[in-house]
């Protein structure tokens, strides 16, 4: 007796394909945001890994793109959207060109802000801006690369944001505030900060005081205004100010070259950590002992700060909460609020073994 053959690989074929076509298509993202019951922009954050979801709802929505074999166009969704997706931050380096991005301020503002910008969506493009023209912010917000711009430090390129901000609105500036100034600001109350590292020093009885900084930087200017302020006329007179660039090797050479001409002052506030811990170092070489002969401020607290030697004391910028109000404030901008306004962080004195 002849026994029929059971084609069982035709039967997996035919039930596949009509699962196939019992499974709904998916070919958009509101495909799969109908299917998940979610909205589109939760898709969105799911299958980018960018903003804040539930991981649960996450798991679920790209489990469901993998079962529907559903890859998310990005590019095409800004297109639609009209946006890019990205926000610009510029470092121009106008006064300071020698300064590089893997400086010890510079990467933790950076990563601050590359986290804060993830939470909300958004790409980081970063460019280090030597700049030439005057037309080098207006030539970046017209390439239409970014829906945004976050730029650090305002270096000695104060007229040409100002000239941007009288035409593009969303852009805010890690620096000084000055009321004449047509764009957003966050930043460190900077004469304040200058104020405590005086009141420090007097309070260790030091009365031969030099400050050691770079004039150009609006930044630099406050805090030196705000170290005289804080002092008695017969000590103000007296403070010798000393020109030193923010790099380690410019700053080391110009701290080196000041004892070296046989300088002994008993008390230095220096305009960042880095130009602080070059004193240091140069201090060491000649002699100078640190903290019995000489007290020395550092501005930032970056975090070679807490292990220079000695540690430094140093004026305190809260770092992280000024990335977050920059991008915070940013937002607020383009979604075209009109009430923005610049922002003044409270410094704090950090006291270690340095004074």
């Amino acid at each position: 007796m002849k026994t029929g053959a059971v084609n069982l690989a035709g039967t997996g074929q035919s039930q596949d394909k009509a699962a196939a076509r019992e499974k709904p298509a998916v070919r958009s993202i509101a495909d799969l945001a109908r299917i998940a019951g979610v909205s589109v922009s939760t898709v969105s954050r799911a299958l980018t890994g960018k903003g804040t979801l539930n991981d649960k709802t996450r798991e679920r929505v790209r489990a469901l793109a993998e079962e529907h074999d559903f890859r998310l166009n990005v590019a095409a969704q800004n297109l639609r959207l009209g946006r890019t997706g990205a926000i610009g931050v510029l470092l121009p380096l106008g006064h300071e060109r020698g300064q590089q991005l893997s400086e010890p301020f510079f990467s933790a503002m950076l990563g601050h802000l590359a986290d804060e910008l993830a939470e909300r969506g958004y790409d980081l493009l970063l460019s280090r801006v030597l700049p030439g023209r005057d037309c080098w912010l207006d030539d970046f917000v017209r390439s239409g690369r970014t829906d945004g711009v976050i730029v650090i430090g305002q270096s000695d390129q104060s007229a040409v944001l100002d000239e941007v901000a009288g035409h593009y609105r969303n852009m805010v500036v890690w620096g000084a505030h000055d009321p004449a100034q047509a764009y957003v600001t966050v930043g460190s109350d900077n004469v304040a900060g200058g104020a405590l590292a005086a009141r420090h020093l007097l309070g260790r009885g030091r009365r031969k005081l030099a400050f050691f900084g770079h004039h150009p930087a609006p930044e630099f200017v406050a805090r030196e205004q705000g170290f005289l302020a804080a002092l008695p006329e017969d000590l103000r007179d007296a403070v010798q100010s000393v020109p030193a660039h923010l790099t380690p090797e410019e700053s080391y050479a110009a701290a080196s070259a000041y004892f070296e001409a046989g300088n002994r002052p008993d008390g230095v506030f220096a305009a960042s950590d880095i130009i602080a811990m070059s004193v240091l170092a140069a201090a060491a070489e000649h002699g100078v002992s640190v903290p019995a002969d000489l007290s020395v401020i550092g501005f930032d607290d970056i975090l070679l700060a807490r292990i220079a030697t000695p540690p430094l004391t140093t004026v305190r910028q809260d770092i992280a909460e000024g990335a977050r109000l920059l991008v915070d404030l940013l937002q607020r901008r383009m979604a075209g609020e009109e009430d923005v306004a610049s922002v003044q962080l409270e410094p704090a004195l950090i006291e270690r073994e340095s004074s």
